[in-house]
């Protein structure tokens, strides 16, 4: 198993700059195609127009403003993506949608890589709702990206769907591994159980040639996410493997402290799945 197509959502931004950089280097590095989405849409006009005059004015600006951002944001992928194999697609719709729609052509999506506070709808995808409408993997990269190295992993380990998805979908990161840490935060009565699940998991791993081991750790839910990065550090892991834990409540994805923490503030890369 490998990733031999991936796809990034190119903005026309020097802010996402760091977005590109780290998916062309994972490409290179991974001798796979890269392709590239813009994907914006212009916001609806809120103001009372009667006759329909200041829209179409409006309407033609917004066009024209937006042939430009798609200019530039194709010269942007261009340089960063200079010698790969690959394509640039511009399309008028909401980026997390549109992003989720071409999903089907791509083993692994690259997202993240950009300032935290950017959550305009009409031009950035909102990360969250792509991992759980796009059926891929989706590698989140820290807002100043920085290239992934995956020499060293942890596994955030939950004996749940998601998280046995996140673990198969990163085979291909995880078989590059020096060290991969199957690691589960369980409840204090659970550590006996924990431990046979983490050594299930990181003996599946071994036979796929993963150097994994297992470690278990009794904690709060609530610490999770910090015991998560800790053990990161302690072992110089740049990447997180984990399921993408939530429930559908109104139209709306309710993500849980774990998921919504390595998302809020990633330390280090993380790789999602749903």
């Amino acid at each position: 198993m490998t990733y031999r197509t991936l796809l990034v959502h190119a903005q026309p931004l020097d802010a996402a700059k760091p977005r590109l950089a780290v998916a062309a280097a994972l490409a290179r590095d991974l001798g796979a195609r890269l392709d590239a989405l813009s994907a914006e849409v212009e916001p609806s006009l809120g103001v009372a127009d009667p006759y329909g005059m200041l829209q179409a004015e409006w309407f033609s600006v917004m066009q024209t403003e937006l042939e430009r951002r798609f200019e530039l944001s194709r010269a942007l992928f261009a340089e960063a993506a200079d010698g790969l194999e690959g394509e640039w697609r511009g399309v008028r719709d909401l980026p997390t949608r549109a992003l989720a729609g071409a999903a089907l052509a791509c083993d692994l999506i690259v997202a993240g890589g950009a300032p935290l506070d950017d959550n305009d709808l009409y031009t950035a995808v909102d990360t969250a709702e792509l991992v759980v409408r796009s059926g891929r993997p989706v590698l989140v990269a820290p807002p100043a990206g920085g290239q992934l190295r995956g020499k060293a992993v942890v596994v955030a380990w939950k004996d749940s769907r998601e998280a046995r998805r996140a673990v198969a979908d990163a085979l291909p990161l995880l078989q590059r591994a020096d060290q991969v840490v199957v690691y589960e935060i369980c409840g204090r009565d659970d550590a006996e159980g924990a431990a046979f699940r983490t050594e299930e998991v990181a003996a599946h791993l071994l036979r796929h040639g993963v150097k994994a081991r297992a470690k278990v750790r009794a904690g709060d839910d609530d610490r999770v996410c910090d015991e998560l990065n800790i053990e990161a550090e302690a072992i110089d892991a740049d990447l997180i493997v984990s399921g993408a834990y939530g429930h559908h409540r109104l139209n709306e994805w309710v993500f849980g402290g774990v998921t919504r923490g390595l998302l809020r503030r990633p330390e280090r890369f993380v790789l999602l799945s749903h």
